[in-house]
């Protein structure tokens, strides 16, 4: 008793209706690599620049810091003698 029939389960979707078409046009512009998502850059805002400015240190293998200053033992002394 090998019953290999599926059946296809939950509401069925009609093809024609608008959010069909909508699905099935940004699936044709993913694979055709044309589907923008989020919001677009700027060129030459200041954002930009900082971020240009980080690549052209990652090229030149420049050590590039993130973050916050790690606080050094010798600072934190002077801070409690004054």
């Amino acid at each position: 008793m090998n019953s290999n029939k599926t059946t296809k389960v939950g509401r069925p979707t009609n093809p024609k209706s608008k959010r069909q078409i909508k699905l099935t046009e940004r699936e044709l512009k993913r694979e055709a690599g044309l589907l923008k998502r989020g919001r677009p850059s700027v060129e030459g805002s200041k954002r930009q620049q900082v971020i240009a400015a980080r690549e052209a240190k990652r090229a030149a293998e420049i050590e590039v810091k993130r973050g916050r200053p790690k606080k050094v033992e010798s600072d934190i002394v002077e801070l409690e003698r004054a």
